[in-house]
């Protein structure tokens, strides 16, 4: 299936590792050219020259999504590098949880600067440019916690709620605007936030997640380049009447659509 992706320009946040580099890769491999973006040089590097050697075009901006001043120059640096923007994924975050009455205001106010800030501010920023060019994408990354949360696990659960809302509300808006916004609610994906996790409770990895499989009816984890594909459909031509949606990649983990 062709994409229609040759030649767009894709913004995407937290690209470095995880869903965001191979989205980034997935991205490129279909012809369109990729801003990265993420807070270590190092990393966004790597990932530049891993795509620049499969022949693919991208610019890596060192930047911080959860500072105002940081989405502005990420925006300008898009247009400096491509002169246009199709495609924002609003990737960058962690997840962030504990007991209620252990979290900080501080902790509070970092798990939405980074998660739900970052992507109003990218947003607001990117859409007069998708305006002028007749349409544009939008995919924001949330998780199944935001529709069905457990407990302890605040704030990023109520930080991603925020994220649905947002995705809704704004596809209303910009609909006529022929610029579609839609959300991919992950499950457990194999992610270096997991393998730390495992490390501080003193279990091979592995194990953690043949654990966390048990409550997945496909019986294993998600693999990032899988979360890439469908950040890449909702992105594509392809995806051209869906939007105020959300997609669960959980492998049926979730009990909520």
């Amino acid at each position: 299936m062709d994409l229609e992706l040759k030649d767009k320009v894709a913004l995407v946040t937290g690209s470095t590792q995880g869903i965001g580099r191979a989205t980034a890769l997935r991205l490129a491999q279909e012809g369109a050219c990729v801003v990265l973006a993420a807070r270590g040089r190092e990393r966004l590097d790597s990932v530049a020259a891993e795509i620049r050697a499969a022949g693919g075009r991208v610019a890596a901006v060192q930047a911080d999504v959860a500072r105002a001043e940081d989405c502005e120059r990420l925006i300008a640096e898009t247009l400096k590098a491509f002169a246009r923007l199709d495609i924002l994924v609003n990737n960058a975050g962690t997840s962030s949880t504990g007991e209620f009455e252990s979290v900080t205001d501080a902790t509070w106010q970092a798990d939405l600067d980074i998660k739900l800030f970052a992507a109003i501010r990218l947003a607001r920023l990117a859409i007069p440019h998708m305006k002028q060019q007749g349409g544009g994408r939008i995919v924001n990354i949330t998780t199944i916690g935001a529709k069905q949360p457990n407990a302890r696990t605040m704030p990023t659960t109520v930080t991603r709620a925020a994220g649905l809302a947002f995705t809704k509300a704004l596809s209303k808006e910009l609909a006529p605007h022929n610029i579609l916004v839609n959300t991919v609610c992950i499950g457990t994906i194999r992610a270096a936030q997991h393998e730390t996790r495992a490390a501080k409770m003193g279990v091979p990895v592995e194990e953690f997640y043949a654990t966390r499989a048990k409550d997945i009816p496909l019986g294993r984890v998600g693999r990032a380049e899988e979360a890439a594909n469908a950040i890449a459909f909702l992105a594509s031509g392809a995806a051209s009447f869906i939007t105020g949606t959300s997609i669960n990649l959980d492998g049926g983990a979730s009990g909520v659509l």
